[in-house]
């Protein structure tokens, strides 16, 4: 970069990072959250590559890797050194091959699990053009790394005989064990350029700087020593320096800031809670750090909330008595703005403060857990400040490796979710889980075993079916689909959104339409005692509005054939009608009336109840269109009735002919 007064940037092609700071504002399903220490996320949608690749810098031996890819069938891995960008690097390489099919969703962009252990995995079926990505680079030992390695070489086979792609992010130290046969398709990742991140960042941010002002010997350290995910934080933290409007109006001063925050903050914080002695003043530091930019009489009654979580007993005295709250407050270089919000008056240090109370004080977490679930619920928050609240929480659990602690919260505000909406502090905390790069595989087994157990309530049956449509399905989509399939056929009253949160994530990704018919289909017909919960969503899951166009035919007449074998009920009418209103409307769809059929021959009741559906729908709206429909239809029965009464030791077929 050449020397010149100003840069700026005009005109970004995505989104701007949005850094870090003091608030997190993460309300709605929908919401993504910067990328934080500790709380990586796994999702892969076409917006998060978008970004990605605005603010990627290409480490050394890239082209060689995008190269080795561009042949369809091939696989490359990476090997780098930890804080590299390994990840990064992936799914860029993948990105790179053009993105035209997958924002269209023809091709898949996925996040393949790292193991294969779980009971629910389903094969990879790849098609040409998929991408894939196998992220093993946390992986620490030997026996893990084996099982990790013969996954791969299923996997590998699979992809290569598709015309497929897939990455695979290697884990460190693990070179000895690596298998010869795969030295071909590795590639040794060198490191980017830590200055040039930081600066890409900036840019993208609409930061101006002069070059000069980027080369001071502590940043020149920290952007040779810090992993990538701590260099996109600091330049977060330029920005949520400037975006304040506490730290002056010139950059070096919000660098300044963002230098001190990332490199010695906690030892601040760690100072001063060695120096305040008293419990109550402890107490009040570490309420302001989880609660900051709260109103201050909010942030007092979370304060002895958790001085009564922690049982420490009142002060004996009168509180006109005591030392009040605001010189409690600036005891502690604790500020109250003029709308009585109250912040620390340097950057990041509330984060700080957490860091250094969850490393050094591991008796208290499960009081601190108590207490969040009560105070995340105060009458005084704002919704976008539980959500705030709920993330520190949840991030400072996950670092300490804790992440029992937040599924334990999730499971608590869901049960205790009022009304028929979905718990926000509950779904927050799951989708932070469910997308941690180190815990995300804990929390999806986690769900596997809860929509497997006993009885749920239905607010946890609601928070479970959103976060796997939302958050689980654009990284797993299988897992999800799973997921799904056992809380729908539950039998809570939530179920009903369980189906459609299943329905809406088979018609998002239609290659799960096959699997999960055959799944229904298996269970229907395995324990007809138990049948009704798999034909009623096998029954609307056939419908001719789910079905992938064009018709999978063979797919479809094995579904009718499982609900045609059971007695007729209401379900059928819905089912028939749709299909006799999509063959009126489009004649391309003419075949669901023989493979319908089909399906029910040698049933005569079944044919009957065919015959008199089609009988009422022409009679309900009379139209030439629909008499050619059921004319047509109607023959194809009389055909399938005929070979019945003609076929030699023709017997009953249904329960109800019987």
């Amino acid at each position: 970069m050449t020397e010149q007064s100003r840069v700026t940037v005009n005109d970004p092609r995505g989104p701007v990072n949005s850094g870090a700071g003091p608030q997190y504002v993460l309300y709605g399903v929908g919401a993504d959250w910067p990328i934080r220490r500790g709380a990586g996320s796994l999702r892969i949608s076409h917006e998060d590559r978008l970004r990605l690749a605005d603010r990627f810098v290409p480490p050394e031996n890239y082209r060689v890797a995008a190269d080795l890819l561009e042949e369809p069938g091939s696989t490359v891995l990476l090997r780098a050194r930890p804080g590299s960008g390994r990840r990064a690097a992936a799914i860029m390489l993948l990105h790179g091959l053009g993105e035209e099919d997958c924002a269209e969703g023809k091709a898949r962009f996925e996040d393949l699990p790292s193991t294969g252990g779980e009971a629910e995995t389903v094969p990879l079926a790849p098609g040409r053009g998929d991408r894939f990505l196998l992220d093993l680079s946390g992986i620490t030992d030997e026996e893990e790394h084996t099982k990790a390695q013969r996954l791969l070489a299923v996997h590998r086979s699979r992809v290569q005989e598709a015309g497929a792609h897939l990455v695979v992010a290697l884990p460190s130290g693990m070179e000895h064990v690596h298998a010869p046969d795969l030295e071909p398709h590795t590639v040794r990742l060198g490191r980017p350029r830590g200055i040039a991140v930081v600066t890409r960042y900036l840019r993208m941010d609409r930061i101006a700087f002069r070059p000069a002002e980027l080369e001071s010997a502590d940043l020149r350290r920290l952007c040779e020593r810090s992993p990538m995910r701590e260099l996109a934080r600091f330049a977060g933290l330029v920005r949520t320096a400037r975006d304040s409007g506490r730290f002056g109006t010139d950059f070096a001063g919000w660098l300044d800031q963002a230098m001190h925050a990332v490199t010695d903050r906690v030892g601040e914080a760690g100072r001063q809670v060695i120096a305040v002695r008293t419990a109550h003043e402890r107490a009040l530091l570490l309420a302001t750090a989880m609660f900051e930019e709260v109103h201050a009489d909010t942030v007092y009654k979370a304060w002895h909330g958790l001085m009564r979580t922690v049982r420490h007993e009142e002060e004996g005295t009168t509180e006109l008595a005591r030392t009040d709250f605001g010189e409690r407050l600036t005891t502690l270089g604790i500020e109250r703005d003029p709308d009585g919000r109250l912040r620390f008056g340097q950057l990041a240090y509330a984060e700080a403060v957490r860091t250094y109370f969850w490393a050094n004080f591991p008796g208290m977490r499960d009081d601190l857990r108590n207490w969040i679930g009560r105070a995340a619920g105060l009458d005084g928050l704002t919704a976008d400040e539980r959500m705030n609240v709920v993330v520190r929480f949840g991030e400072r659990s996950l670092a300490v490796g804790r992440p029992d602690h937040l599924f334990d919260l999730v499971v608590r505000w869901a049960d205790g979710a009022a009304g028929s909406s979905c718990e926000p502090r509950a779904l927050t905390a799951l989708r932070l889980g469910i997308g941690h790069e180190k815990f995300g595989g804990w929390f999806r087994r986690r769900i596997y075993d809860c929509v497997r157990s006993g009885s749920l309530s239905n607010g946890l049956i609601r928070v479970l079916s959103t976060a796997c449509l939302e958050s689980l399905g654009p990284t797993h989509p299988h897992q999800a689909m799973v997921r799904l399939r056992y809380l729908a056929l539950r039998r809570e009253e939530a179920a009903h959104e369980a189906r459609k949160a299943l329905l809406d994530l088979v018609e998002r990704d239609r290659r799960l339409y096959r699997p999960l018919l055959e799944d229904l289909r298996n269970r229907a017909r395995r324990d007809p005692r138990e049948a009704e919960s798999p034909l009623r969503l096998l029954t609307e899951l056939l419908g001719s509005e789910r079905t992938p166009d064009p018709p999978p035919w063979p797919v479809l007449f094995q579904g009718w054939d499982a609900v045609f074998s059971q007695p007729p009920t209401e379900l059928w009418d819905p089912l028939v009608r749709g299909w006799l209103d999509a063959v009126a409307g489009d004649s391309t769809r003419g075949m669901a009336l023989g493979v319908m059929v089909r399906a029910a021959h040698g049933r005569s009741v079944a044919l009957h109840r065919l015959y008199v559906i089609a009988s009422d729908w022409v009679r309900y709206a009379r139209h030439p269109s629909r008499a050619a429909v059921a004319a047509h239809f109607w023959q194809h029965i009389d055909h399938a009735q005929y070979a019945r009464t003609n076929r030699p030791g023709a017997g009953p077929r249904t329960t109800e002919e019987t």
